[in-house]
């Protein structure tokens, strides 16, 4: 595809600016608000999820873990603690988040290959049963209920976010904030070091790199990211659900990654719209509509392993910037 390959290397050169411009006027190219904000929130969430896949090569099943803690910091914060400001409500969930990664990322990089994809499944699972069982702080199985939606202070001005199109456009600039946030890590020599680790870990490590440091460092930008996307849904919410961090969402983010193309910049965001879309449209003609994202995703495996961005793109997995 000659035409999308064209409009590849541009967007290869001017990502951010790409994605700001389509995104400011997503919201009136979907069926209603709310959706357009949850693609947004969930195409950072595996963005975060592709930093570690798809450019470090590290398979993790328990991405929710981070997401999940994203979401109770800030939920907490606001609805337990009462803070008065939004920034720091905001602040707790990605700061909670990086601790969870952090700490958990110390443990499973001493493990490789399913052992460590299955110890990451365990962690999360391990908070899941945590704040299942802790109702009184997380609200349990009924989930955290009670999150203000406070104005956004700024400059000496106030700003309400309660309609669906003033939230949309305030997670807009923190994203955009974080697409360019990854955009600086991939660019510098760190994110090149990075590659050489997805490509040949060993080989990276007889270069003189300290390959499990830049792993745990990875493994917290990924957590980082999560966390923002967590914090950002629970406030668009109001409400952290426990669900948050299961399994099942562990399973999105990895669906939503490979649909779009892990290893590629707009990957993760053209799945998070796939899937979400997806989504929206089967659940109003069947129970089923699983089964049938299910068959999707399995074709894609099949057929189209590069996922939409990078099939639509014809670059290789993980070898393209766009």
């Amino acid at each position: 595809m000659p035409g999308a390959a064209a409009v590849a290397r541009w967007l290869g050169r001017h990502p951010v600016g790409a994605f700001a411009v389509f995104f400011a006027v997503f919201p009136f190219l979907v069926p209603y608000k709310a959706l357009a904000s949850q693609v947004l929130i969930f195409g950072l969430f595996a963005l975060g999820f592709n930093l570690l896949y798809g450019y470090t090569g590290l398979l993790s099943f328990g991405h929710a873990a981070y997401y999940g803690l994203g979401a109770y910091g800030t939920g907490i914060a606001l609805a337990k603690l009462k803070l008065g400001s939004l920034w720091l409500g905001l602040a707790a969930g990605p700061l909670l988040a990086v601790l969870g990664g952090a700490a958990i990322g110390f443990f499973c990089l001493r493990r490789r290959g399913i052992y460590f994809a299955m110890l990451t499944l365990a962690f999360a699972q391990l908070l899941y049963f945590i704040a299942f069982h802790l109702a009184d702080i997380t609200g349990g199985d009924d989930g955290l209920r009670g999150i203000p939606q406070l104005p956004v202070n700024l400059f000496g001005w106030k700003i309400s976010i309660e309609s669906p199109l003033a939230f949309y456009y305030f997670a807009f600039a923190l994203v955009c904030l974080s697409v360019a946030g990854l955009k600086r890590i991939l660019d510098s020599p760190f994110g090149s070091v990075l590659r050489a680790i997805r490509e040949n870990g060993d080989r990276a490590a007889a270069c003189g790199y300290d390959v499990r440091r830049i792993k745990h460092l990875s493994f917290v930008f990924s957590a980082l990211f999560a966390g923002l996307a967590g914090a950002l849904d629970a406030l668009r919410l109001a409400v952290v659900p426990v669900e948050s961090l299961y399994w099942v969402t562990s399973g999105q983010v990895v669906i939503m990654t490979l649909l779009g193309g892990a290893g590629t910049f707009f990957g993760p965001f053209v799945g998070a719209g796939t899937f979400l879309l997806l989504e929206d449209r089967l659940s109003a003609f069947t129970e089923r509509w699983p089964i049938a994202i299910g068959l999707i995703f399995m074709t894609f495996v099949l057929f189209l392993p590069r996922g939409i961005w990078g099939t639509l793109t014809g670059g290789r997995h993980g070898h393209q910037s766009a």
